[in-house]
C-alpha cells in the first residue's frame, strides 16, 4: 500500500446514509480508501491499526445495509471501531484519536449517538447485545441488534454465558463472529481448534438442508420410521455440517464468508437479516489486511505507536527498558534458581513481557487465553499443589477476577504471586485501561500483601522477594513507563515485608510517596528546600502491610504528613494511614491524601492525566506550603 492516496469517495460519506447510494465497486473504492486512511492517520497517532485494517469491509456491509443508530451496533472491546468512526461523521477527528481531550480509540457513548454500547474489555457484547434485544422486545420496538465479537474474545467465559442464554431466550440477534485466528496473541484452547476446523472447509455445503429436503420425500409410514430418519439426519449433521455447535446453542449457523468479499459478505448479511431467532455469521477475515507489515505481523501492529509508512519501522524513543521488560527478564533469572516458578497469563504472554519467558520454559508458561477468572484459579490450583505461579496480568483486567483472588486465593492463603502490570494511568487507551482501582480493592482482602517499587531496580528485588514468600498471596504493581535509568544490584535479596525507606530527610514534613510518585515528591522537596522548608520523602514500598514503626513515629513526631499515590483516593494507600491512625487512637495529625479523584480520567499523555488530577509537583509544594505556613514566612 503506498501513501499519499486521495479520499475520493470517502470525503463524500459525512453519515452512514450516504453509503448507501454507492454501488458495490464504489463500496470497495471506499474500502481502499478507508486502509489508506487509517495507514496514513495512524503513522502519527499511533493505535490499534491491525484489528481495524480487518474490519473494514465488514464495518462498510454493516453500515451500508443496516440503519444505525436505530440499528444497535455493539462492538466487542472497541478498539477495532475505527472504521465505524470513520462512517460516523468524526473522519476529521482522527488526527486527535487517542490524544487528550482528542477522539477516543474505543466505543464512546458521549462521542456519537451511533456508539451505542462501550467497553475496554472483552467478551461483554454479546451479553450487552441480549440485554438491548430484550429491552427492544418488551417495548414493542422492531430494529436490528447486531453484536460483533472476536475469536479470541469468544473464549472468554462471559461471551460462553451469554451465547447459552441468547440460544435459550430465541430472540432475534445476530452475532457477527470475527474470525481473524489472532486476537492480542495467538488464540488457545478447544474452542479455538474448533473453529479452526471450520475454517479448513471454506466451501459451506448445505449438506443439513439437502438431507432434511431428502428425509421429507420419505413417505411418513409409522413413527419409528420418522425418530429413524430424525436420528439419520441429526448423525449427518454432525458429520458434515460447520458450526455444528452453535446451532446446538440454538443458533442459525452461516459462513464462513470471506470478511473481504463484499459482494459475498453483503449477500450473507441480507441473508442473515431474513433469519427469525437468534443467527451467527462466521466472517473469515485477515487482521493487517492491506498493509505488508502490519499483515506480517499482526502481534506487533495489534497496537502501537507512530511509525514509518513505507519501512512499518515503528518510532520508539530510546531510554531504560519498560517496567514489564525488566520483570519479563528477572523472572527467567529467578526461574533458573527456582523449579517451583511457573509463569501464568491471560493472553496476555506480549504485553505481559513473557515472551522470552516461554521461549526459555515452554513447559513453564501457561497462557490460558482471554479468561482472568480461570487464570487465577488455575493459578490457586497450581499453588496448592506447591508450585509457585507468578499471575502476570494487567491491573485493568485483574478486576474482572475479583471473585477467584478473594475467595479461591486469599481465603486459603495460597503462595499466588501477582505481577500486577499497567498500574497507574495507562495514557492513550484511556478511561477503561487505567490501573488505579487495584490498591483499593486488594488491600481491603485478608492474607494480601501489596508493594510497589520506587525504580526498576527495586522491582527486581521485589519479584524476589514475590517468589520467596511462603505465608500467602503477594502482589507486586508496577506502571506502564520507562524505568529511571538506574544501575542494577547483584544479587537479589528480598525485601523485609512492611519496611518503608526514607530517600530524603526532612523534619518540617514528611511526604509517603508510592512508586512513581517517587521523583515527584523528591522535586518538590527541593523545590521547598529553597525556601528553608525541610521536606521528608519515604518510599512507601509495602501498601499492604504498612511499616506501623515509622507511622508511629510519625505520629511521635507531629509532622505533618501527605500521601501521594497514582491510584484512586477512595480506599487506597491514604485512607489505609488514615485507617491505621485511627485504630492507635492517634488524633489530630495534619494529613493530606493526594491520589486520583472520584472520576474516571480519560485518554490523553501520562503526564498530562496526572496534571489534570493534580499528581504534580507543583501542587504538592502548594500542599506543603499550606501545611507549614509558619515555615514558610520564616524563610
Amino acid at each position: 500500500m503506498e501513501s499519499g492516496g486521495t479520499n475520493v469517495l470517502l470525503d463524500l460519506i459525512h453519515q452512514p446514509e450516504d453509503l448507501k447510494r454507492f454501488t458495490t465497486e464504489q463500496l470497495e473504492q471506499v474500502a481502499e480508501e478507508t486502509r489508506q486512511f487509517l495507514v496514513e492517520k495512524l503513522s502519527v497517532t499511533g493505535g490499534h491499526l491491525a484489528p481495524n485494517l480487518g474490519v473494514v469491509e465488514l464495518t462498510i456491509a454493516l453500515h451500508y445495509l443496516f440503519d444505525s443508530p436505530k440499528d444497535k451496533f455493539i462492538f466487542d472491546v472497541g478498539h477495532q471501531s475505527y472504521v465505524h468512526k470513520i462512517l460516523t461523521g468524526r473522519k476529521d477527528q482522527f488526527d486527535t484519536l487517542r490524544k487528550y481531550k482528542g477522539l477516543c480509540g474505543f466505543i464512546k457513548r458521549s462521542e456519537s449517538e451511533h456508539d451505542v454500547w462501550e467497553a475496554g474489555h472483552s467478551s461483554t457484547s454479546l451479553s450487552a447485545a441480549m440485554g438491548m434485544a430484550m429491552a427492544r422486545d418488551l417495548k414493542g420496538e422492531h430494529n436490528r441488534v447486531i453484536a460483533m465479537i472476536g475469536d479470541g474474545a469468544l473464549t472468554g467465559g462471559m461471551a460462553l454465558e451469554a451465547l447459552n442464554h441468547i440460544g435459550h431466550e430465541k430472540r432475534n440477534l445476530m452475532v457477527i463472529l470475527n474470525d481473524n485466528e489472532m486476537s492480542i496473541a495467538p488464540n488457545v484452547g478447544a474452542l479455538h481448534n474448533y473453529l479452526g476446523r471450520i475454517r479448513s472447509d471454506r466451501h459451506y455445503v448445505k449438506a443439513k438442508e439437502e438431507v432434511e429436503h431428502l428425509l421429507k420425500k420419505i413417505p411418513a409410514i409409522g413413527g419409528t420410521l420418522a425418530k429413524t430418519a430424525e436420528r439419520l439426519k441429526d448423525t449427518f449433521k454432525y458429520l458434515v455440517v460447520p458450526g455444528i455447535w452453535f446451532e446446538e446453542l440454538g443458533f442459525t449457523y452461516l459462513g464462513p464468508v470471506d470478511g473481504h468479499n463484499l459482494p459475498l459478505l453483503l449477500e450473507t448479511l441480507k441473508q442473515a437479516d431474513k433469519i427469525i431467532g437468534p443467527v451467527l455469521v462466521h466472517v473469515i477475515t485477515t487482521k493487517g489486511k492491506g498493509y505488508a507489515p502490519a499483515e506480517a505481523d499482526s502481534h506487533t501492529w495489534h497496537g502501537g505507536g507512530p511509525y514509518k509508512i513505507e519501512s512499518g519501522k515503528m518510532l520508539k524513543s530510546a531510554g531504560p527498558p519498560m517496567y514489564t521488560e525488566v520483570f519479563g527478564n528477572t523472572l527467567i533469572e529467578l526461574a533458573k534458581q527456582d523449579q517451583r516458578i511457573v509463569a501464568v497469563t491471560p493472553a496476555m504472554p506480549g504485553g505481559s513481557g513473557l515472551l522470552k519467558f516461554a521461549d526459555a520454559f515452554p513447559d513453564r508458561m501457561f497462557d490460558v487465553g482471554i479468561a482472568e477468572q480461570h487464570a487465577a484459579t488455575f493459578s490457586a490450583g497450581l499453588a496448592a499443589e506447591g508450585f509457585k505461579p507468578v499471575f502476570a496480568v494487567y491491573s485493568t483486567f485483574l478486576q474482572r477476577a475479583y471473585d477467584q483472588v478473594v475467595h479461591d486465593i486469599c481465603r486459603a492463603n495460597l503462595n499466588v504471586a501477582f505481577a500486577i502490570d499497567r498500574a497507574g494511568f495507562v495514557g492513550p487507551d484511556g478511561e477503561t485501561h487505567q490501573g488505579v482501582y487495584d490498591i483499593a480493592f486488594l488491600r481491603s482482602i485478608p492474607n494480601m500483601t501489596l508493594m510497589m517499587p520506587k525504580d526498576e531496580n527495586e522491582l527486581r528485588h521485589m519479584l524476589k522477594t514475590a517468589v520467596d514468600y511462603n505465608d500467602g498471596p503477594i502482589a507486586v504493581r508496577y506502571p506502564r513507563i520507562n524505568g529511571l535509568g538506574v544501575p542494577m544490584d547483584e544479587p537479589l535479596k528480598a525485601i523485609p515485608i512492611g519496611t518503608w525507606e526514607v530517600l530524603h530527610q526532612g523534619s518540617d514534613a514528611v511526604i509517603l510517596a508510592v512508586g512513581p510518585m517517587i521523583p515527584i515528591a523528591l522535586e518538590a522537596a527541593e523545590q521547598l528546600a529553597k525556601e528553608g522548608v525541610s521536606v521528608r520523602v519515604v518510599n512507601a514500598r509495602f501498601i499492604k502491610p504498612m511499616d506501623e514503626s515509622m507511622l508511629l513515629q510519625l505520629a511521635k513526631e507531629d509532622i505533618p504528613v501527605i500521601t501521594l499515590e497514582e491510584g484512586a483516593q477512595m480506599g487506597g494507600f491514604g485512607s489505609g494511614v488514615l485507617e491505621y491512625y485511627s485504630s492507635q487512637g492517634v488524633y489530630g495529625m495534619r494529613i493530606k491524601m493526594i491520589g486520583v479523584p472520584d472520576y474516571f480520567v480519560e485518554h490523553g499523555s501520562i503526564p498530562e492525566q496526572r496534571q489534570e488530577v493534580g499528581l504534580t509537583a507543583e501542587r504538592l509544594v502548594s500542599e506543603l506550603q499550606a501545611l507549614v505556613p509558619r515555615k514558610r514566612q520564616r524563610a
